[in-house]
């Protein structure tokens, strides 16, 4: 299965190619090698989980000034 992938070369060009997922290195428009590159990961914590208690008490406190300002 190929996916899209960054690579950079030793020349310090970055570049995507479609690679099959077990291909490590490819080359780069210069002729060098050009190794695969680790991708930051999307992701987020979920505030309720205790690991953001400041974003729970800021989410806690927004609703209660809304159910404040609906009465």
């Amino acid at each position: 299965m190929r996916k899209l992938f960054d690579f950079r070369c030793t020349n310090n060009h970055t570049f995507e190619a479609f690679v099959e997922a077990d291909v490590h290195t490819s080359r780069c428009k210069c002729g060098s090698e050009a190794k695969r590159l680790i991708s930051p990961v999307k992701c987020s914590l979920d505030p309720f989980s205790g690991h953001f208690p400041g974003a729970t008490d800021k989410w806690a406190k927004h609703h209660e000034d809304m159910a404040k300002a609906a009465n």
